[in-house]
């Protein structure tokens, strides 16, 4: 007769861990990242360009104060995607950090 141990396939002692990259979504991260600074940005901004009045030229009105808040908003987009706070890349480990430990789970 064969050996039996050749006919049947070898068994691991210890299991595979589970792919942890298959549960990151690392551009979801990296864009909550920056949505987070951008916000977070946007509010400081706006508490910022409060004390400044309106412009003369333009007459001020509820034109100006639109404006004044799309033209914040897009400051603190800019400022997010420069990166020079660190926010982003420390909300964007985070979030990594926490989909790798939801993924063992």
């Amino acid at each position: 007769m064969s050996d039996a141990g050749a006919l049947l396939p070898q068994i691991q002692a210890t299991p595979a861990a589970p792919s942890l990259s298959s549960h990151l979504d690392i551009a979801g991260a990296k864009k909550a990242g920056e949505d987070f600074e951008a916000f977070f940005l946007s509010q400081a901004f706006e508490n910022m360009f409060s004390g400044v009045g309106a412009d003369p030229l333009f007459g001020g009105g509820n034109g100006e104060s639109v404006y004044r808040s799309l033209l914040v908003q897009e400051y603190s987009k800019v400022a997010a995607k420069s990166g020079t706070t660190g926010i982003a890349d420390q909300v964007t480990r985070e979030i990594i950090r926490m989909q790798g430990v939801q993924g063992t789970n």
